[in-house]
């Protein structure tokens, strides 16, 4: 009797067969999940990593003829040194795999090879392999040291400013994007940052006004009260930057979706678009109001403005409401750069009042917009105020030391005549004549 009811229990051949074919099935639509996720996460990467171009672009065009190999120089390093420290520590500081939120963790050096690495569907739920979660970490790290880049730019000796960027791309960048991104203590409060308003943004931003307080303004700036103007080398060649950081964008806030999610990852786009020409639009209108004219590098920054504001939150801000966020930090990105020449602060590109400022108005805007009603305005507003002290607070001190112990600024006669010639040998613009 037992043998006929275990007989009856047996699955048949055919319905073997079934189960198999479904299990093969399962399996295949799991891997081409996979693979079409991870696919665009390395092109988003890749994205990314094309902004330093942008960023070498905005800084040397308004930058001056006379310092454009050197503004390249450091365009060229930032990024190397970004992936290389990210590789060596940055990773592991960020996501340290709290047991508990915290302020402080670290998973150890390195990232492993390819028998330790995870490339399977069960990492990150079939978003993307370790290798592509690295690499495009990496790169948001290596764009916070860029936008301290363009602040300090024409002045600042280029050994202090590769110190500084080791330090806190290595060190403070990470631990700081630790507390929201890798579990922490401000993920627990509630606080959110999509990709990076905050993280990125304003960590860079709060570096930078840091090191032009500690540097001072380039010589001639500020003369009587007046503000000097300093024509950049070429406006052809910041409008291409602008257009080009435009485009990492896309995978920049695309990217941060983790996935190739078709609704929420062309929804994080449409809103990303919409800030950035509202920012353009914004910063228009204000400069035209403040200075009388049609003001093509407030236009200029005002589209970073509205990228900037904006990413925070591009995943949770309507369309409508992103229309607005961008084209108030169109216009707040204008006032901000006045009001950082009245108190003699010498942003040669404008990064303080684009990445900072922009970037706390952005964080803001995610309390009032957004479409989660998790999302308060006073986490918001904590995020903000614990990620600024922390950010300038360190790069303060970094920027003090180096100045106390190595200097950080070139001397006078080479500000003068310009930094290509004196430290590289070269010009950035040679004109042959016979």
């Amino acid at each position: 009797m037992n043998m006929i009811t275990n007989l009856l229990m047996m699955p048949s051949a055919e319905g073997a067969v079934e189960a198999v074919a479904q299990a093969d099935l399962s399996a295949d639509v799991t891997f081409n999940l996979l693979t079409a996720n991870n696919i665009w996460m390395m092109l988003a990467t890749a994205l990314v990593f094309i902004m330093h171009l942008g960023f070498a672009g905005v800084e040397a065009g308004f930058g001056q003829a006379k310092n454009t190999v050197n503004i390249l120089f450091k365009n060229t390093l930032t990024p190397i040194i970004g992936i290389i420290t990210y590789f060596i520590c940055g990773f592991n500081l960020m996501y340290p795999g709290f047991e508990e939120p915290g302020w402080f963790g670290f998973a150890g050096f390195g990232i492993g090879d390819s028998t330790t690495a995870d490339v399977s569907a069960d990492y990150a739920g079939a978003g993307y392999t370790w290798w592509t979660d690295f690499l495009f970490q990496a790169m948001f790290a290596a764009t916070a040291a860029t936008i301290v880049s363009g602040a300090v730019a024409e002045r600042i000796k280029l050994s202090a400013y590769m110190i500084f960027t080791v330090i806190f791309v290595g060190l403070v960048y990470p631990i700081i994007g630790s507390w929201k991104w890798g579990g922490g203590a401000l993920d627990a409060m509630g606080f959110y940052d999509f990709a990076g308003s905050t993280l990125v943004h304003s960590v860079g931003g709060w570096g930078a006004l840091a090191g032009i307080m500690i540097l001072g303004p380039r010589i001639g700036k500020y003369v009587d009260g007046k503000v000097i103007d300093k024509p950049g080398s070429s406006v052809p060649l910041a409008v291409i930057g602008v257009f080009l950081l435009w485009l990492g964008w896309f995978g920049f806030n695309g990217g941060s979706v983790l996935s190739a999610d078709p609704a929420l990852t062309s929804f994080v786009l449409v809103t990303t678009s919409l800030a950035a020409c509202a920012g353009g639009l914004g910063g228009f209108l204000m400069s035209y109001i403040v200075f009388k004219r049609m003001d093509l590098g407030m236009v200029l920054n005002g589209i970073l403005a509205g990228l900037v504001g904006i990413t925070a939150g591009a995943d949770v801000i309507e369309p409508n409401s992103a229309l607005i966020v961008g084209f108030i930090a169109g216009l707040i990105v204008v006032l901000s750069a006045i009001t950082l020449d009245k108190f003699l602060l010498d942003d040669v590109v404008g990064a303080v009042s684009v990445h900072l400022v922009c970037g706390i108005w952005g964080t803001l805007a995610v309390g009032i917009f957004s479409n989660n009603p998790d999302h308060s305005f006073v986490a918001q507003l904590i995020g903000v105020a614990v990620c600024g002290v922390a950010a300038f607070a360190s790069a303060f001190i970094i920027f003090y030391v180096l100045k106390m112990t190595m200097g950080i600024r070139v001397s006078e006669e080479h500000e003068k005549e310009g930094l290509d010639s004196h430290e590289h040998g070269i010009r950035g613009y040679t004109i042959i004549t016979e």
